[in-house]
């Protein structure tokens, strides 16, 4: 079944990997916008989910989750993560870097032990802008699910041009500041032999980040 999220704030959710997770999603609520059309998406295909709504702005943003970390202080349940995640890919928003200094200054106010993750796809941490926010986050979870274009192309399904060698650059140029993310699926495909697995384990060593 197909989820799409409220927008801006869903949650809080109960996550194995972050404890309890407040969803910030910077995508309009009713419909995707990802530079990926995977086939494996909790949210469907990018043609079934057309939005109609806008964005949330930044504005909308930060009022919205300041008033769910006021909520959750009263209640006295506060998250363990922020994470940045939703419908489609959080850092298409046109204000991804200022709501990124905007939740780490709320965080600081109300949960200051809580982590700032997001969960990205790698296609846009070519811009200066994103890779520097993506650098103060505490989190920078980001999708490699293997260095074979021909699998990329028919399971990620990028929505324009994708080099899978400039993403593994980008990823380096984080310092080791990175969380690598990938899905893996049971099947077969025309060149099963493992070799994708083993060269995208080779890639990813080299970046110096955490698997």
């Amino acid at each position: 079944m197909n989820c799409i999220y409220p927008s801006p704030i869903f949650g809080p959710v109960h996550s194995r990997r972050l404890g309890i997770s407040l969803g910030i999603n910077l995508l309009p609520a009713d419909g995707k916008v990802c530079s990926f059309d995977c086939i494996y998406c909790e949210c469907g295909f990018n043609s079934d989910h057309r939005p109609t709504l806008p964005m949330p702005t930044r504005k909308e943003v930060a009022l919205r989750l300041e008033e769910k970390l006021q909520q959750m202080t009263a209640e006295g349940m506060l998250p363990d993560v922020l994470t940045f995640a939703g419908n489609g890919e959080p850092t298409c928003h046109p204000h991804f870097a200022e709501i990124i200094d905007d939740t780490i200054r709320l965080r600081d106010r109300y949960c200051p032990k809580a982590k700032v993750s997001v969960l990205s796809n790698s296609t846009m941490i070519h811009r200066p802008e994103v890779h520097d926010a993506l650098m103060r986050v505490d989190n920078n979870i980001l999708k490699l699910d293997t260095i074979d274009p021909i699998y990329i192309n028919k399971v990620d399904r990028p929505n324009g041009a994708y080099d899978v060698n400039a993403i593994i650059e980008g990823m380096k140029a984080f310092n080791g500041h990175v969380i690598i993310q990938t899905m893996f699926m049971r099947g077969r495909i025309c060149r099963g032999t493992g070799c994708e697995v083993r060269g995208t384990g080779c890639e990813v060593r080299g970046t110096g980040c955490e698997v």
